[in-house]
């Protein structure tokens, strides 16, 4: 089974994922950076595996790259 295909499990896992960029000293700025490029990829490259992940993909498809960081963003607040 996947982190993607349950949305409970991909929170807990970007959260840890986080966790460990903190600890290992990574700025929030390199932390929302790579947030957005993951973002784009996941968009992109990824088929949506639950509603959740639907509507967040759909979201960043119609965002200008404000709003697609600001999203970026708020998913790791999500996950903090």
């Amino acid at each position: 089974m996947s982190v993607l295909d349950n949305f409970e499990d991909w929170k807990n896992f970007l959260g840890d994922r986080l966790q460990h960029a903190k600890t290992e000293g990574m700025d929030q700025n390199v932390i929302g950076d790579m947030a957005h490029q993951l973002g784009d990829y996941l968009a992109s490259e990824v088929e949506p595996k639950n509603a959740q992940e639907k509507v967040l993909r759909d979201l960043w498809n119609v965002a200008s790259e404000e709003e697609q960081q600001a999203i970026a963003n708020v998913m790791v607040k999500l996950v903090q």
